[in-house]
């Protein structure tokens, strides 16, 4: 296996701005996943009313979460292509009742479309933008991100949730990873853009052994000084080696989050936050003996 040079300090984001709250990377931080759609691979039709939406989004800030994130748009493999209109009618009651009623929740917004963000920031305030494709599936994502200056998460895809799976040969996939961020990183800079998190992608196009490759070298992406989010929970990278279905897989994600946090991760982005807040603390409490 290929090993990569990695910058051996951390990286030189030590926080971003969302709005009037600034978001710190000195200790991991946990994102609670607020699936409002029908069809996500994992508990995808739980959250499509505002009750249901407020009692997820309460448990995730009890539980410990930093940040919730909303989305509207299934992303699994194979999952139905909905417009911005669908999309936005998912999203505007969740990100209306969370504001209410949290008013000091950070929020995700979990989308590729930069009308979508202009919509959500228009009514609703700054949120961080979690952008599954950075940037390819809108090519006015870019402009849109530097102009409203909000921290954008830049995860790495070929091809779309519809056609992704059949995207995954590499010559060389972590050299070819790394230019990505390097590249679109650049480009995000060159339009004044600041507050950027990378994300691996894992599951997206990419195979089960090359999500376990990209795990293995996590601080390879140190090279890029940005903040990293890593987002594996519940993903068929784990049932599809140990057995059963993305229920049976809690023991599995905890394992990798762990894994995650020692290689360098700063965000985990999971659907079960006790654990991962407990996974952090376990993590947060070796670095300091």
């Amino acid at each position: 296996m290929q090993k990569y040079k990695t910058n051996s300090s951390n990286q030189k984001i030590t926080s971003i701005m969302c709005g009037k709250n600034s978001i710190s990377f000195d200790k991991p931080l946990v994102m609670g996943i607020l699936n409002l759609t029908p069809d996500s691979f994992f508990d995808g039709g739980q959250y499509i009313d505002t009750a249901s939406i407020l009692k997820r989004a309460k448990q995730i800030v009890k539980e410990g979460a930093d940040i919730i994130d909303l989305g509207a748009y299934s992303t699994r493999p194979g999952a139905e292509n909905i417009d911005i209109e669908e999309e936005w009618r998912r999203m505007k009651p969740a990100i209306s009742v969370i504001r209410k009623e949290l008013p000091n929740a950070i929020l995700s917004i979990d989308t590729f479309r930069s009308e979508l963000v202009r919509r959500v920031i228009a009514e609703f305030g700054v949120c961080i933008v979690n952008d599954i494709s950075g940037g390819t599936l809108d090519d006015r994502m870019f402009k849109t991100i530097a102009e409203l200056q909000v921290p954008y998460i830049m995860m790495h895809i070929k091809g779309t949730p519809q056609t992704m799976q059949s995207q995954t040969d590499y010559k060389d996939l972590m050299g070819e990873l790394l230019e990505f961020f390097k590249d679109r990183v650049k480009q995000l800079n060159d339009l004044g853009a600041k507050d950027i998190i990378i994300d691996p992608g894992f599951g997206f196009a990419k195979t089960l052994e090359q999500n376990y490759q990209i795990m293995g070298q996590l601080e390879a992406f140190k090279a890029i000084e940005r903040p990293l989010l890593i987002g594996i929970s519940r993903k068929s990278m784990i049932y599809k080696l140990l057995g059963g279905e993305a229920q049976d897989s809690l023991n599995g994600t905890t394992a990798l989050n762990m894994v995650a946090l020692i290689g360098g991760a700063n965000i985990l982005r999971v659907h079960d936050v006790k654990e991962a807040v407990e996974c952090v603390k376990l993590y947060n409490k070796m670095q300091i003996q």
